[in-house]
């Protein structure tokens, strides 16, 4: 997927130096690393909101670095922000109009779809976004970037923010999109709970992945733990395991 990307906020100042990624249909990959790693620049440079400095970006076969954010997001690629990822002052069932916008066509069938799938969105979708829990606008931001009916999700932080019971039940709202066909690039802080619902991982360290593998493999790695997970060498949230 990615070979070679460079890339930041400045052109002659690269905060990602030359990054080698990929992430297969249908699989959960998680991004870790300390912060300042580029993690999030990362994920900016591939959905578009930064141009790539040099290197490659292919999505199914095209090559996309360089495209901008609506015609990759067109592509079946959609990036959920760690902020300012709802319209606060808008309802939910407005938010999701927003998300539908660029295929219109299918707008009203895909949130009705999403109603059911997450059915405290159909509750409250007259509600404004500001109103909800900070697990709720997270689900939202998710359902939005679903609109789009994406093969590939890029989330940034997902939990940031949320209490220990609010990140474990979005975990799992990750793990059942998942399930469902989508696959997912995952930026997250909460090492050890991101290994624990991946397949594989990449820890990123000053703009370069510095280690991959199995995230199994890389949550046991003595050298791993004790850099990036605190030590722990088992990722439990509320008293057990997380599911795999």
């Amino acid at each position: 997927m990615l070979s070679g990307l460079r890339g930041g906020y400045a052109a002659a100042d690269d905060i990602v130096k030359g990054a080698d990624l990929r992430v297969a249909p249908g699989e959960i990959v998680a991004l870790i690393g300390p912060n300042g790693a580029g993690k999030s620049t990362l994920l900016k440079l591939v959905a578009g909101l930064l141009k790539p400095g040099d290197g490659s970006v292919r999505f199914k076969d095209r090559e996309i670095a360089g495209l901008g954010a609506p015609e990759i997001s067109r592509l079946g690629l959609s990036f959920v922000p760690q902020e300012r990822n709802v319209f606060g002052t808008m309802t939910v069932a407005e938010n999701l109009e927003m998300g539908g916008y660029l295929d219109g066509a299918h707008a009203r069938q895909r949130r009705t779809e999403l109603y059911q799938r997450f059915p405290m969105l159909a509750d409250k979708r007259r509600a404004a976004a500001r109103t909800l829990s900070g697990g709720q606008r997270q689900i939202l931001a998710m359902a939005i970037a679903l609109m789009n009916a994406p093969d590939l999700l890029l989330l940034d932080e997902p939990t940031a923010g949320l209490s220990p019971r609010a990140a474990e039940e979005l975990f799992g709202t990750i793990l059942a999109l998942n399930r469902s066909g989508v696959a997912i690039l995952m930026v997250e802080q909460n090492a050890l709970e991101a290994l624990a619902v991946s397949a594989r991982a990449y820890v990123l360290v000053q703009g370069r992945p510095e280690r991959e593998g199995r995230a199994a493999d890389l949550a046991s790695d003595p050298t791993v733990r004790d850099l990036f997970l605190g030590g722990e060498a088992t990722p439990m949230v509320g008293g057990s395991p997380l599911p795999r």
